[in-house]
């Protein structure tokens, strides 16, 4: 087997080079980490199922138009996508209080919010991703101003289709997380909407019983993650199973296609 390089690792995925120039391939591990890394734990079958859901995702935004770096799934925990430029920012999409907001402004969490809000954190782990204006965003060259507009107008419009398509599945898309790149094409630059969306990255409540099916399972010790992103992609048609077993058997770390 050829050994490829690495290009980065994170928390939850590693990129290596890709086939060809302007490529790379995102690899999901099952590591789960919190509190900027103070809580971790490897969970069987975790970046499987993210794989999934996110090829998922991404396929119905390329779908609608919306730019982003996915090209296609390669196997079970493996994606081909575009190489980009990361703009150092999470930009975090909420339509009811849970989490960080609930906590800051002393709202009850579940509460629902006036109309979605957007916030900017800047992408820096040992400084606890702090949360950061559009003034400082442009101050310190983070992002353009024409960039914190395609990216707000992009956010929006993502917030629209997965509430819709959540719904359509009896889930609440209470908020998530993405994060933009710069796509280089000969003299043009586009934005275009990179890492991944998954159970990881979005908090997704059951409308009827208000059962939490995202890592909030993992940050306060409820157990059932996998179980839980298995019966998000079951509702979505990825897989068939509720216990996701024909995925979850593909746990290892080799390539299966």
């Amino acid at each position: 087997m050829v050994k490829r390089r690495k290009i980065y690792e994170g928390k939850a995925k590693i990129l290596y080079e890709g086939p060809e120039p302007g490529t790379l391939i995102q690899y999901f591990k099952d590591d789960a980490t919190a509190f900027n890394n103070e809580k971790r734990a490897v969970l069987d079958g975790k970046g499987v199922l993210n794989n999934r859901i996110s090829e998922f995702v991404m396929m119905q935004l390329n779908a609608i138009g919306l730019p982003t770096h996915f090209l296609k799934r390669i196997n079970m925990r493996e994606q081909l996508i575009r190489e980009v430029e990361i703009i150092p920012l999470e930009v975090i999409c909420r339509n009811v209080a849970a989490g960080s907001i609930a906590k800051r402004l002393g709202i009850e969490e579940g509460t629902p919010l006036p109309r979605s809000i957007i916030e900017f954190c800047y992408k820096k782990d040992e400084l606890g991703d702090p949360l950061v204006s559009e003034e400082h965003i442009t101050a310190f060259n983070w992002a353009t101003h024409q960039e914190i507009d395609d990216i707000i107008a992009m956010t929006l419009r993502i917030n629209d289709f997965l509430t819709g398509l959540f719904a359509g599945a009896q889930i609440k898309l209470v908020d998530f997380k993405v994060e933009y790149g710069r796509l280089y094409e000969g003299e043009m630059v586009r934005t275009v909407l990179a890492d991944e969306i998954s159970p990881d990255s979005c908090r997704l409540w059951d409308m009827a019983t208000g059962e939490k099916l995202d890592k909030d399972r993992f940050r306060r010790d409820m157990g059932g993650v996998t179980e839980a992103y298995a019966e998000v992609a079951r509702r979505l048609g990825i897989i068939k199973e509720a216990g996701g077993a024909e995925i979850l058997s593909f746990s290892q770390d080799k390539s299966e296609e």
